[in-house]
């Protein structure tokens, strides 16, 4: 079991840089993968991001690579996304999710336990 506490987002401008968090309770945190995701209104949840436990593998959608990247600091059980060069279409809902399984996957439906979620505009 563990809980995801998520924080960051706001209002950005094309081209801004933003970094969104995510902090998970319990000592096995490192031992999870964990993803993040995003849902614009009216779409379906989609993958961004994800890294397996051991940080080996680290998958990014198309639409985020060469801007986004994933990165963790298992001293304070928590895991960011490092977001560059903003676009309108990056607008969503973001959030992280873990894995006990500890397989980077792009599925949602593989990731038990999810944040709350941190709300993300960028305008043009």
């Amino acid at each position: 079991q563990v809980d995801l506490v998520q924080s960051g987002g706001g209002l950005m401008q094309t081209g801004d840089s933003l970094r969104l968090s995510c902090t998970g309770s319990g000592r096995s945190f490192s031992g999870y993968a964990v993803g993040w995701f995003r849902q614009a209104p009216g779409k379906e949840r989609e993958f961004v991001a994800a890294q397996s436990w051991s940080g080996a593998t680290v998958d990014y959608a198309d639409s985020v690579k060469g801007r986004f990247t994933f990165l963790r600091d298992n001293a304070v059980k928590t895991v960011y996304l490092q977001m560059n060069n903003l676009k309108p279409e990056d607008t969503a809902l973001y959030y992280c999710a873990a894995d006990p399984a500890g397989m980077a996957t792009i599925r949602p439906s593989e990731y038990p336990y999810w944040g709350q979620g941190t709300q993300v505009t960028v305008s043009s």
